[in-house]
């Protein structure tokens, strides 16, 4: 696994600063950092800048990342996803090594923490519904009120979170509260919730477990078992910071890491809640978790696109304390730079349109020479079969065309692709008048696409042998949402906003013979086309499919442009 970042002359953004000082300063001897998913659903793009920064900085610094899950939620929570996720950190080519954690490893300690407070007089049993502690916390303008339980005597409240560990209460009916400030103005310390009820079995600790903590109580203590360094999350937890340090400080722990928070990634044209992706999956809008539209790890790995790429988009965007949008061509662009350099050149026609050489032999066939990359000559030549009939892009075909249409029409000649040129003499039609067949001479001196004569013709394009292409199906993805912002008006359901071109399936495509071998690890340049790979699910030797990755440009920028 490649777990090292390459060593950039880029100036440090703020984290990696902070690191370099703790590390100038002999603050810390080794930097260690952890990626702590919950296991609720699977991972999104916006997880990759968390694993790409928390791996980062630790290979950067020689030091450790451990991946800990966050499983303390039974509700929601499987070893569906937590396998998912796994396998997700590893294609991004990041390895936690002997460094695998959960939260659920901690129960006992974390338990045990909680006693500790209860015995400092730092928490308590609390008795009120969930709508009275609304009540009581109080609002922007007015401080909370105590609860009528905050002053129980510390032998009840440890009697009583005894009986809630024995399952002696009903969900719902208490809950373990810090005792930190009720008119405190961040509302997460007017004595937040530590423990709540859930007689619900867990994926790895069965029905051992009848209450579990929560996040705030779960999270800074896991770091501290593991001596964490430095606690990196986004924006949205920078309130939790204060009790986070509270708990630390109040247990007096002998490692306090530091939290620190960035933005988050927003991507436009999509949504990252878990919630909603789940709401797509559950509600058969998306084919799974999978599905190429989506920026699931696992759908963009499906796409075809590459870890390289996700990391290089990662790494581009860059680490700030600001929130702010990015645009989803620069993920796109991404994948295309890595794909123009890496990927080779094919032949693909995906809409086919029957070409007759008529003064080619008939039951001949020939053998052309065609770079696997333009640009790059290790990556060798292929050869292409040739034969008296052939398919080409129908879009390649215009009647009546306008003078600055270089491609094929009747009476007008055009280069074939590493073959010949040829001439357009008859288009064949059917009963209702659509072009179903086009006759065609070619030159046999113009082998290799250049004219004896040296004539000049403006056209190249692509095409394969009918007797010899490969029939496939071919998937068009495009954006899921037509919205920029599918989710900002809270009125109005995102669901609304889904794109309904987003897959286009074309079951008649044709493909040059070579990529019959083709793996679901392969990605190819249809030339003219766009980037594509074997669908890794539904794809078989009897029935090839392929997924569009990217398209050759960036046509969305042309149309918001014209916006």
């Amino acid at each position: 696994m490649n777990t090292e970042t390459p060593k950039t002359d880029k100036p440090l953004d703020f984290i990696r600063q902070i690191i370099a000082e703790d590390i100038a300063t002999k603050k810390h001897e080794e930097i260690t950092t952890r990626f702590p998913p919950e296991p609720n659903g699977f991972l999104h793009i916006g997880h990759a800048k968390s694993i790409c920064l928390n791996f980062g900085v630790a290979a950067e610094n020689n030091g450790t990342c451990h991946l800990r899950f966050d499983d303390t939620n039974p509700d929601k929570e499987s070893t569906e996803y937590v396998e998912a996720i796994k396998r997700d950190v590893h294609w991004l080519g990041y390895d936690w090594g002997e460094h695998l954690y959960y939260a659920s490893d901690y129960f006992t300690q974390l338990y045990n923490f909680a006693v500790k407070l209860i015995e400092m007089g730092k928490a308590y049993v609390c008795h009120l519904s969930g709508e009275e502690m609304r009540t009581y916390r109080g609002n922007l303008t007015e401080p909370g009120k105590k609860s009528p339980y905050r002053d129980r005597s510390i032998a009840e409240n440890l009697q009583l979170f005894e009986q809630m560990r024995n399952g002696e209460f009903d969900e719902g009916a208490c809950v373990l509260r810090a005792k930190i400030d009720m008119a405190s103005p961040n509302f997460l310390m007017r004595d937040p919730v530590l423990y709540r009820i859930m007689k619900t079995s867990h994926h790895r600790t069965g029905a051992k477990w009848c209450i579990y903590p929560m996040y705030d109580f779960t999270h800074c203590l896991s770091d501290m078992l593991e001596n964490i360094t430095h606690s990196l999350c986004t924006l949205e937890f920078e309130n939790n910071r204060p009790l986070y340090d509270w708990v630390l400080d109040t247990l007096q722990t002998p490692c306090h890491p530091q939290q620190i928070e960035f933005a988050r990634l927003n991507i436009n044209y999509t949504v990252t809640s878990k919630r909603k992706l789940l709401e797509l999956v559950e509600n058969s809008l998306v084919s799974g978790w999978d599905d190429p539209r989506m920026l699931t790890l696992s759908g963009l790995r499906r796409r075809g696109y590459t870890p390289a790429s996700i990391r290089a988009f990662c790494e581009g965007i860059g680490v700030g304390k600001r929130e702010s949008w990015i645009d989803m061509g620069i993920l796109e662009n991404a994948i295309r730079d890595d794909l123009n350099t890496n990927a080779p050149r094919v032949l693909g026609v995906l809409d086919p349109l029957k070409v007759v050489i008529t003064n080619y032999p008939e039951d001949s066939t020939e053998t052309l020479e065609a770079l696997n990359h333009p640009q790059n000559n290790q990556m060798g030549k292929r050869m292409l079969p040739f034969s008296r009939e052939l398919f080409i892009e129908r879009s390649d075909f215009m009647e009546n065309a306008p003078k600055k249409f270089f491609r094929l029409s009747e009476g007008r000649e055009v280069r074939l692709r590493y073959a010949y040129l040829i001439t357009c003499a008859k288009v064949i039609k059917d009963e209702n008048g659509k072009v179903v067949e086009l006759h065609c001479t070619y030159d046999p001196e113009s082998r290799g696409g250049n004219a004896p004569d040296g004539r000049k013709v403006k056209g190249t394009i692509h095409w394969v042998s009918a007797a010899h292409s490969l029939q496939a199906e071919v998937r068009l993805y495009d954006r899921l949402f037509t919205e920029e912002f599918p989710d900002a008006d809270k009125e109005i359901p995102f669901k609304n906003f889904l794109n309904p071109d987003s897959l286009q399936v074309l079951t008649d495509c044709r493909l040059e013979p070579n990529l019959a071998n083709a793996s679901a690890s392969d990605r190819f340049q249809f030339e003219r086309q766009g980037y594509f790979c074997i669908d890794s699910e539904d794809s078989s030797a009897q029935h090839l499919v392929f997924n569009r990755i990217v398209t050759l440009r960036d046509s969305w920028a042309k149309l918001a442009g014209k916006k």
